[in-house]
């Protein structure tokens, strides 16, 4: 059973890396690809990880333990300022402009060599991390509107 919601946020970061294992850097606006991620990222492809995304308040609040991070420090595509990602359930979707992404997953176990880490004791990509595949591809860039579309009952 699905039911529709109208909650909304706003993308403050859009992320990329070339590499797998660099920190992610804010490319401003990008080209999701159905079934695939984020054009140029090096964690795209045909698996259930495609986006991740991070909530902009988890962010902050890190930052204020002292942590010296930028945006794709986590290693997260998307920064979204308004949705706590975490208290969703699998399975959500959210649309931000032409493109529809599917919650797949809900954190990740971190490797203890991360940079952030290795500095604080500590990442939040792990609890509060998730991730998604992506369902109708299009832009996404800073300050476009994203909402839940469609949350799932468990």
């Amino acid at each position: 059973m699905c039911k529709k919601v109208e909650k909304m946020g706003k993308v403050t970061a859009v992320c990329i890396s070339r590499q797998k294992g660099t920190q992610k850097e804010n490319i401003h606006v990008g080209n999701f690809i159905e079934e695939y991620g984020i054009e140029g990222d090096a964690h795209a492809g045909k698996w259930h990880r495609q986006v991740s995304l991070l909530s902009f308040e988890k962010i902050e609040e890190f930052k204020k333990k002292g942590a010296p991070v930028s945006d794709g420090a986590f290693g997260e595509n998307l920064i979204v300022q308004g949705i706590d990602f975490r208290s969703l359930p699998v399975g959500t979707r959210l649309q931000c402009s032409d493109v529809i992404l599917e919650m797949t997953q809900i954190g990740k176990q971190c490797h203890n060599g991360c940079e952030i880490y290795q500095i604080m004791g500590e990442c939040i990509m792990p609890r509060e991390g998730v991730f998604a595949r992506v369902i109708r591809g299009g832009t996404i860039q800073e300050g476009d509107e994203m909402r839940i579309i469609e949350q799932k009952d468990f």
